[in-house]
């Protein structure tokens, strides 16, 4: 289904597609191949750096900044479709167009809270695509989607910060080209404000003590495009207190401002994985026979794509509805929504997932096409940012908080 978005908008999505359908979906037979071949399971495929280039050559840099400053200077209801477009690919077609996570995140964290001399050392090369980043907050000890309870610890020594925890599935760490990990700690720990306890603190990944153990698996996957989920130990790691985003303390707020844009572009993205799982259910049911006839003369077959494309279209108004209170009311005023997205799209678009594996038998959860790796992906981000029972939780009290 076509919306009538703004002329700007359409603009670069007929831009955006031509680019998918000449460039990115070629590209991922040949992106497989190449790291098939490569010496080590993280290296780039040569492909990725030849997409960067052509995205940066056709305008699509960077369009999920908002402001001119730093980004495209779009919306986030504008950025809503183009983040659809990019996730039938999400592999390939964030990293081409410098919009993948986690560096989406950590570039709004250090525009909005960096200094200029952060911003010049670390925002302009992520703006660049000349390094990756990573995020360093959950913690494999503790229940971290309340961050209240991180444990690593971020001790002042006189100009420095002396850093000590470990962390795991860390976004994008292995990369080999992150350099930078933003590291959430507490820097005070007895403080009579459980919000007020935590810092942010950028790490050089080189840095003396940081120790990146190993790659975490998430259905037997190490995401190799984006560099894996590393566990982490930082061992009295020493970075100097200019280091420190924000103010002491701040971490908590800085934290939930990274994480409201982040669960509105994942939920963009999903939709468009849920697109792609859609198409590629009625190809297989139009192209395959069994017991007589096409799966397509299947009646539970017709069921879960026409089901399928009501839960799409549902889920598409209300992250539109959430990127446009995002724009007009700001995060706080969207916040209910966020949560009811971040609910409501992971566990939808991996229903739908399920039900395309099914229809592709055993090639389903092969490697032969991409939708046990999507739906892996999808199931994962009912964890991600926080678990749905989080969400739930805090969406409800609100309701309720309303009537009592």
């Amino acid at each position: 289904m076509d919306f009538a978005y703004d002329a700007r908008t359409e603009e670069l999505r007929g831009r955006l597609s031509a680019f998918m359908d000449e460039h990115v979906y070629p590209a991922e037979a040949v992106a497989q191949e190449q790291r098939a071949r490569a010496a080590s399971p993280w290296d780039v495929p040569p492909v990725v750096e030849e997409l960067k280039a052509e995205a940066r050559r056709r305008g699509l840099w960077n369009l999920f900044l908002p402001g001119e400053r730093y980004g495209a200077g779009l919306t986030n209801l504008q950025y809503a479709p183009l983040a659809e477009i990019t996730g039938r690919s999400p592999q390939l077609a964030p990293t081409a167009l410098n919009c993948a996570a986690p560096d989406t995140g950590n570039m709004e964290l250090l525009a909005q809270f960096g200094t200029e001399e952060q911003r010049r050392r670390w925002l302009e090369p992520l703006l660049a695509g000349e390094i990756r980043s990573a995020f360093a907050m959950t913690e494999p000890d503790v229940a971290s989607s309340d961050a209240t309870n991180v444990q690593t610890r971020i001790e002042r020594d006189g100009d420095d910060y002396v850093i000590t925890g470990r962390k795991w599935y860390i976004s994008g760490a292995l990369h080999p080209d992150c350099r930078l990990l933003i590291v959430m700690g507490k820097t005070d720990p007895d403080g009579p404000d459980v919000r007020r306890q935590q810092s942010m603190v950028l790490v050089p990944r080189d840095t003396p003590g940081v120790e990146i153990r190993r790659a975490m698996r998430v259905y037997g996957y190490e995401d190799h495009y984006h560099g894996g989920h590393a566990e982490v130990v930082l061992d009295g790691v020493r970075v100097p207190a200019a280091h420190l985003v924000g103010e002491e303390g701040g971490g908590f707020a800085i934290a939930q401002a990274r994480l409201g844009p982040g669960r509105i572009h994942h939920c963009m993205r999903l939709i468009g994985m849920a697109e792609r799982a859609i198409e590629l259910m009625c190809r297989r049911a139009v192209a395959r026979t069994a017991f007589g006839k096409p799966l397509a003369g299947q009646g539970v077959v017709q069921e879960w794509i026409a089901d399928a494309r009501v839960a799409v279209e549902q889920l598409r108004l209300l992250v539109l509805k959430t990127a446009w209170l995002m724009d007009t009311v700001g995060n706080r005023g969207a916040h209910t929504e966020i949560q009811a997205i971040k609910i409501a799209t992971p566990r939808t678009v991996a229903d739908i997932l399920d039900k395309a594996v099914q229809l592709h038998g055993a090639g389903g959860v092969g490697q032969d096409f991409p939708l046990a790796e999507l739906w892996a992906a999808a199931r994962t981000l009912r964890l991600a940012d926080g678990p749905d029972e989080v969400h739930q939780r805090s969406l409800a009290r609100r309701e309720l908080g309303r009537h009592a």
